[in-house]
């Protein structure tokens, strides 16, 4: 997951003491698991915890040869903020030895202490949600797509928002570009997440997007996978059918932590977000991130897709769940069953 989800704390209070701890920020830990792997793991025995595995890349042949020799689940728990790069590695050494879980930052239901559960719209579903969730007012909507899903902005300590994200930010572009991308400009590749982050709930326009960061379309292409690879973008792919012929092939961005999107494009405070231009974008890309936290946070794979014919007609997300589709509209309306007439437009042809 990207950083400041919780990894390391979430992994750490599951351990309760009983795991090594080793990070590879320590300059030292990480040297010696370059250059002397298999010293490394007689050093730091199993079970163990290591932190931002993707720095030590090298590590994962002699983890692979510790897991077959001695079989036991659960004696390595890695963590990374490189998925681009470190499920590459991943994939090569640990092919079928290893379990993903993706994490993000807080969902709705876990700031309001409701019930887990991955979110399928069947009626007994959502008679028993209607029951248990509190309907936020607007105001209160809008405060918490600003504030966003990161931990530190959401727990009890005052935590100042600007500052948060401007080194958050800071980070990202100083340490994860660089892993992650050969960037020699940090101003435009920043410039690019700025206009990236303007995209945010919509059909993803490559040429567009490159004219607004000045750099070529390809580039635009390969740097919004390095988004996507490092946790801060999803990648909304269209909803495929047989029946259906007349659907775009393009995704959709969404930003996973709306605060950070906001941060970008100097949204100041919730009641300017909400009045804004932006504010179905930012409430669609909230909702859309929710229903994929639901999933994942259950160790699912999120069934999510969206249709879009060359009308412009569109059906904002598209459940594909054991076989039945929900369509889902997602608007910032008073009046919001009149959206959905346009489910319409997926009846087979």
């Amino acid at each position: 997951g990207p950083r400041q989800v919780g990894k390391t704390t979430l992994l750490r209070r599951l351990a309760e003491g009983n795991r090594t701890y080793v990070t590879m920020d320590d300059i030292n830990v990480r040297s010696l698991a370059m250059t002397e792997p298999g010293l490394f793991l007689q050093r730091y025995k199993p079970p163990l915890l290591i932190d931002e595995i993707q720095m030590a890349p090298k590590l994962l042949p002699y983890i692979k040869m510790y897991v077959d020799e001695h079989g036991n689940n659960g004696d390595f728990w890695l963590t990374g903020s490189h998925a681009f790069d470190l499920m590459e590695n991943v994939t090569e050494s640990l092919a079928g030895r290893i379990a993903i879980v993706h994490l993000l930052g807080f969902s709705h239901a876990e700031v309001a202490g409701l019930g887990a559960g991955a979110f399928v719209p069947e009626e007994k579903f959502l008679l028993q949600r209607a029951q248990e969730a509190e309907i936020l007012p607007m105001r209160d909507l809008f405060e918490q797509i600003w504030r966003g899903s990161m931990p530190a902005l959401n727990n009890a300590s005052e935590q100042d928002w600007n500052n948060y994200y401007s080194s958050y930010v800071q980070t990202f572009l100083q340490r994860d570009v660089r892993a992650l991308t050969q960037v020699n400009d940090e101003l435009q590749f920043y410039r690019f997440l700025c206009a990236a982050a303007s995209y945010t709930g919509s059909m993803i326009n490559y040429a567009a997007l490159a004219k607004e960061a000045e750099i070529t379309a390809p580039t635009a292409k390969q740097w919004l996978k390095v988004l996507a690879a490092a946790g801060l973008v999803y990648l909304l792919e269209p909803f495929m059918h047989p029946n259906l012929k007349y659907g775009v092939k393009a995704p959709k961005v969404y930003f996973t932590d709306t605060g950070l999107a906001a941060y970008l494009l100097r949204w100041s405070n919730a009641e300017i977000l909400e009045a804004g231009a932006m504010s179905s974008s930012f409430l669609e890309t909230w909702a859309v991130m929710e229903i994929y936290k639901s999933f994942s946070n259950c160790g699912q794979i999120p069934p999510l897709g969206y249709y879009r014919d060359f009308n412009s007609r569109e059906v904002e997300l598209v459940l594909n769940v054991d076989g039945s589709i929900h369509p889902l509209a997602i608007r910032k309306s008073s009046s919001p069953v009149k959206e959905t007439k346009k489910f319409d437009i997926l009846r087979p042809v």
